[in-house]
């Protein structure tokens, strides 16, 4: 049986593993630290593999920063760490599907790639703004002024300074790339291939931003920049008052909803907006239905669009003059030739000047209506609502108090929602959580559209200033408002609506892995030396504790439903139904062993010190090939 690690994926290695099927040829091996080989990539022999599409010499377009390298690999390095479930603290616990976990994102991020990895339709994140105030997400990577001057070549070789001023220049906005790159790398790996990130941002790294955003994700996938009117009032002390926010959007593949367009029929072309965002609601009035169509409203839309596209300039036959016409100057068709053909069949070609002029394409309202374009200028204080009104709604449940200096409004995230196109069992990622607006917004929705979508809200448990009135209200950190502001707001909305939906969360707070540190000694370290200590798991640690760091192991979601008996005086832990069997007795006998086995789970582990001996151990793999060949069982 295997041993789990009990570690965050080495995504290194996976990198490796995903070049090596691509170029074979191109992975070799290298001694590591401990004197074993690892594999590793032959740069040389990947170049002349791509030497045509290589960008030779030492010029090339390109974002960096000090600490860019530093912040890769920070993403990249496996951490032994686990999250460690807090019932007491969590709302229904055994039934709900939502998550609040505590603790630094980026260790969060990269415990939940393995449960996670492309199961998440939508993020949402509002990260520090960079105002220049110091903000506590202070990576390995992060440097001191320093630092910075030597790494950015900034010293002479005396060690004197070059450049004046540092303290207020590059290092902060270095600094800041580097916390975001890392979790946006990451973040990138839980989207769904249909997914969408939003991040609000305002003018002090708007540019870095999105300069980050478009190496992470592509700048084929960005969406739209969207202003937000952040404020209605005049800012009276300053010479031009800055009333709005940015929301940067991207989606995870926009090109893999290109390639399936081309193959589908012209009322799914018609949709072909659906694929990032669903619309705001569009003005019926606009539209009509002057020859009765079936099809119901419709208008007639230009069926040209601006620049010049050879593949989509062709001669259109007008079928009662017979004339033949191309597109306007500069301009090109909107579908291809056999496109057009099926939409002039379908009846979706109407004429203008009673039908003597050029094609239009008629656009009906039903089909629209659901997966219209989105105005990027809808993003008004009247429509959605500023910072004012988030103060204001959490002063509603707080009972005066806001407790948040520039929180968002319930109404921005309950849009974005709408907009990132979430609907039933999707799950909404927000890795910034702090006043917990967006698990909020979720419930609204699902309230009002019966939808049943999961929210997974990550905050780092930041003291409160003992000066603040949210300490003297018993809130000793972020987490415990944010918390706190979920039980009333599901509260608030179930006395309103009398929905019923998920109004509960499991919490679960990072902490250091379930593991002895002997468990982690050099790779080197034998199962014979193991084998001499009484256990490699901690004291404190609960068997509810290795059951979910077991799940983490196996990249199992966290929410799923899980039972515990007794069979034959040890305790038995079931998960979502046989995924997986789990027990974490020291004397488990071999009738307890079968028992488990003969309900075939997927999955199956044990504790090492379980075993009286080895040929124990070797009896328990023998009774799962007899009676449940393809669970998979392993021990910690």
């Amino acid at each position: 049986m295997d041993k789990m690690k009990m570690e965050s994926p080495n995504l290194t290695e996976k990198n490796i593993e995903k070049i090596g099927a691509l170029f074979p040829n191109c992975i070799t091996e290298t001694s590591a630290e401990n004197g074993k080989l690892k594999k590793a990539i032959d740069f040389e022999k990947l170049r002349a593999m791509l030497s045509e599409d290589i960008a030779e010499g030492d010029e090339s377009y390109e974002f960096t920063w000090v600490g860019k390298k530093a912040a890769i690999a920070e993403a990249n390095r496996p951490i032994r760490k686990t999250l460690r479930p807090c019932k007491e603290e969590s709302v229904n616990w055994e039934t709900t599907e939502n998550l609040y976990i505590e603790g630094d994102n980026l260790e969060v991020l990269k415990l939940l790639q393995e449960s996670y990895l492309g199961k998440v339709k939508m993020i949402y994140i509002d990260p520090p703004y960079n105002t220049g105030n110091d903000f506590i997400y202070r990576d390995d990577f992060t440097m001191t002024s320093d630092d910075y001057a030597e790494e950015s070549g900034q010293l002479d070789e005396d060690g004197n300074r070059l450049f004046k001023n540092t303290d207020s220049n590059g290092r902060f906005h270095s600094d800041w790339c580097s916390m975001i790159y890392s979790r946006l790398i990451l973040a990138r790996n839980l989207l769904a291939d249909d997914g969408v990130i939003f991040i609000s941002i305002d003018d002090n790294e708007i540019d870095s931003l999105k300069q980050v955003c478009n190496e992470v994700f592509g700048e084929i996938n960005m969406v739209a920049q969207i202003p937000w009117q952040s404020r209605a009032s005049i800012q009276n002390d300053t010479d031009f008052s800055v009333n709005h926010e940015y929301i940067c959007v991207y989606a995870k593949n926009r090109r893999q909803e290109n390639r399936r367009l081309k193959e589908s029929n012209v009322a799914e072309w018609m949709k072909r907006d659906s694929f990032v965002c669903r619309p705001l609601p569009l003005d019926k009035d606009k539209y009509d239905n002057p020859d009765n169509d079936s099809r119901g409203l419709w208008k007639a839309d230009p069926f040209d669009a601006p620049n010049i596209r050879p593949n989509l300039t062709y001669e259109i036959v007008n079928p009662i003059t017979g004339e033949k016409i191309l597109p306007p100057n500069g301009r090109h068709w909107r579908m291809m030739p056999e496109k057009f053909q099926q939409a002039l069949a379908d009846g979706r070609i109407v004429w203008t000047n009673n039908g003597l002029g050029k094609p239009q394409l008629k656009v009906f309202y039903e089909e629209k209506k659901d997966f219209g374009s989105v105005d990027n200028s809808w993003f008004t204080a009247e429509r959605i609502g500023t910072s004012t009104n988030g103060t204001k709604e959490l002063m509603k449940l707080f009972g005066g108090e806001s407790y948040f200096d520039t929180p968002k409004p319930v109404s921005m995230l309950y849009k974005l929602c709408v907009l990132g196109n979430t609907s039933d069992g999707d799950i909404i990622l927000d890795f910034f959580s702090g006043s917990a607006t967006t698990a909020h917004a979720v419930m609204q929705l699902n309230a009002e559209d019966g939808g049943h979508r999961k929210f997974i809200m990550v905050q780092l448990p930041e003291k409160t200033d003992e000066s603040s009135e949210a300490f003297k209200a018993g809130y000793k950190n972020i987490c415990e408002i944010g918390k706190e502001r979920i039980r009333r707001a599901g509260a608030k909305i179930k006395s309103e609506t009398g929905a019923d939906i998920d109004y509960g969360f499991r919490v679960l707070k990072l902490d250091d892995t379930n593991m002895e540190d002997v468990y982690y000694t050099p790779a080197e370290t034998t199962q014979q030396m193991l084998d001499g200590f009484e256990s490699n798991i901690k004291p404190d640690r609960t068997d509810l504790d290795l059951l979910f760091g077991c799940l983490l192991e196996w990249g199992l979601p966290l929410s799923m439903p899980y039972k515990s008996e007794k069979i034959e005086n040890v305790t038995v832990h079931t998960y979502n139904d046989g995924d997986l069997i789990a027990c974490f007795e020291k004397n488990v006998s071999e009738n307890v062993i079968k028992t488990i086995a003969k309900r075939q789970p997927l999955r199956a582990v044990f504790r090492d010190d379980c075993f009286a001996d080895s040929p124990a151990k070797i009896n328990v793999g023998e009774i799962f090939k007899m009676l449940s060949p393809d669970t998979r069982v392993k021990v910690i």
